[in-house]
């Protein structure tokens, strides 16, 4: 049996709408200590790993450990209809393999929809060594990632000590974005090494976007041609990070 209850539905609409920028069907483990996801996007360019104890819902039942595979984009049309004050409930039938979901608010309404057949791949986390690690704003590097994008498709971030520094070169126009240690933004750095990559601004931006609604701090970590990753802190425990291949460019 598997049962949750979220008194906050903007919380689970968020977090839904997060991890919706990568993978359109996700197969999520089901564990009696709470919800796990590691998945890829069809491209393999870029993975998501989300995890939620069960301490972060107000109401969570699991017997057996299993998995459950849904298309997000459907329980999101349904979740986008929640409002202010209103809770959500989720109730797996596994004897008809379909999800009920219950919102209350001023009113009751209760809709099910399909579960589909998981998928049993098991995706690794990248084993990476990072020589770079800073803590940033989500806004506030949000807010750079738009920047970037008005000139070009692709960036390049360079850190070493004291500043991360991101550049943006397209066909009429160029723009460099700075974050100086200790700034607003830039609230702590870490390098081992000066490191750079070039990084899709497709993915970043829609990552990030995504992830303002549900952190307020960010930690990048990231080597010379390397994959990023990219931490969400959360407001109540669990995990949300991404991780997003490079651009290699032909000097």
């Amino acid at each position: 049996m598997f049962k949750i209850k979220m008194v906050d539905a903007k919380f689970l609409k968020d977090m839904m709408g997060a991890i919706s920028i990568l993978v359109d069907e996700a197969t999520f483990d089901l564990t009696p200590d709470g919800i796990k996801l590691r998945a890829m996007d069809p491209s393999r360019v870029a993975m998501v790993d989300f995890e939620w104890p069960k301490t972060v819902f107000d109401e969570y039942t699991c017997g057996e450990a299993t998995k459950m595979c849904i298309n997000i984009s459907e329980m999101l049309k349904l979740l986008r209809r929640t409002g202010r004050d209103e809770s959500v409930e989720l109730f797996l039938d596994e004897k008809t393999g379909r999800l009920k979901i219950a919102i209350r608010g001023k009113y009751t309404r209760t809709f099910n929809m399909p579960t589909l057949e998981a998928m049993e791949e098991e995706v690794p986390t990248p084993k990476v060594t990072f020589n770079i690690r800073a803590k940033t704003t989500t806004e506030g590097l949000r807010e750079a990632i738009e920047d970037a994008s008005l000139v070009s498709d692709h960036v390049r971030i360079e850190a070493d000590n004291e500043k991360i520094v991101m550049n943006a070169t397209g066909d009429i126009m160029g723009a460099t974005i700075e974050f100086k240690k200790g700034s607003d933004v830039l609230l702590d750095m870490e390098a081992k090494e000066a490191s750079k990559a070039t990084f899709s601004l497709s993915y970043l931006s829609e990552i990030v976007k995504a992830a303002v609604a549900t952190s307020e701090i960010a930690t990048l970590e990231f080597s010379t041609d390397m994959p990023i990753k990219l931490d969400f802190q959360q407001e109540r425990e669990g995990k949300l990070t991404f991780y997003l291949a490079p651009r290699i460019e032909v000097e």
